[in-house]
């Protein structure tokens, strides 16, 4: 087959590239496969009207006007591998026109819920503060230094938000034979059952949990929702992990829930990333802190590449999309997530 003949593929993957998503192997494939024209998101719409016209995929999160997009008139597919279903193109049209529109952020979930896991037991057992004072020769011996030490394993677990990152981190959890609590209001109390949770009231939730993981996404309805009232209404000394996304907290109140000592946290996800050099949260103790490193594996990346290349085959013999994660009609325009600020 001709270049000439290859399906096209507009690639503006950034903050993503191509050689971070994809193996040497793999990306060999992928130019072997298809007829690439790579631009900057905003290069989108300027490309040739004969480009955008034969375009059978999108890989990236690009800004699409729809003047562009109706241009766009064998497009087949949009490959998300940012992974924010960002509000930046014209989804009900996608849609109508039968475009999938996929993200392949799945692969962040096992990792995150990994570090998760560990900002979990690292709170239950004081593992950073205790290496810290074992540099400067102030650590503490045998029973002394476990004063504030408890157990994960037994306890009561409560988990905001039951995607990809929350049914992996349940696995995770499920070695450690906890009671497992959940809240989500976008799922079947069936579903929850089915993965061996039991289906709770956000009250619940916070009220019984000695660890509670946040791990739902940022929606239109959602915005720091877990604010003061929210933190009070935890158990004295429960431990509270945000790791998916600041946007669900009023972060303040987070700050002032563990300052008051009636919660520790920690978070892999803060309101502004970078965050501010001076801002408060840098030295507050009793929080734990990770600069959005949860999911940022080079494995977690190379599997993006690996399921748009699967995909795309589906795709090219007329069958759906089926290893990366598809967007909803009834609720991709809800989303509110953001990447983080490149600058």
């Amino acid at each position: 087959m001709s270049d000439s003949a290859l399906p096209l593929v507009i690639s503006a993957p950034e903050p993503r590239t191509l050689d971070l998503i994809f193996t040497p192997e793999a990306l060999a494939r992928f130019r072997a496969r298809y007829r690439i024209v790579e631009t900057s998101p905003e290069g989108v719409a300027g490309l040739p009207h004969d480009v955008l016209a034969e375009a059978r995929y999108i890989v990236g999160q690009p800004p699409i006007a729809p003047e562009t997009l109706e241009r766009m008139t064998t497009l087949r597919c949009v490959f998300n591998v940012e992974s924010n279903l960002i509000n930046n193109m014209p989804y009900e049209t996608l849609f109508s026109r039968g475009i999938h529109v996929v993200t392949t952020g799945m692969v962040f979930a096992e990792p995150v819920a990994e570090l998760g896991l560990a900002m979990a037991l690292n709170l239950a057992r004081d593992i950073v503060d205790a290496d810290l004072a074992f540099r400067h020769g102030k650590e503490l011996w045998g029973g002394e230094g476990n004063q504030a030490a408890r157990l994960l394993s037994g306890t009561d677990v409560g988990i905001i938000g039951f995607g990809d990152l929350g049914r992996a981190l349940n696995r995770l959890l499920s070695g450690f034979r906890t009671r497992t609590k959940v809240f989500d209001p976008w799922l079947p109390p069936s579903i929850l059952v089915e993965n061996g949770v039991e289906p709770a009231s956000l009250d619940t939730v916070l009220s019984s949990s000695d660890f509670v993981f946040v791990v739902a996404s940022v929606t239109s309805e959602n915005q720091g929702f877990l604010g003061t009232e929210a933190f009070a209404r935890m158990r004295k000394g429960a431990a509270f992990i945000l790791l998916s996304r600041a946007g669900v907290v009023d972060f303040p109140a987070l700050m002032d829930a563990v300052r008051s000592g009636h919660i520790v946290a920690a978070s892999d996800v803060f309101p502004q990333e970078p965050l501010a050099q001076d801002h408060p949260v840098r030295t507050l103790p009793g929080f734990l802190r990770s600069a959005h490193r949860a999911g940022a594996l080079d494995i977690a990346f190379k599997r993006m590449g690996d399921m748009v290349l699967e995909d795309m085959d589906l795709i090219d013999r007329g069958l759906p999309p089926m290893r990366s994660k598809r967007a909803e009609r009834e609720t991709v325009s809800r989303m509110r997530s953001k990447p983080v600020d490149k600058n």
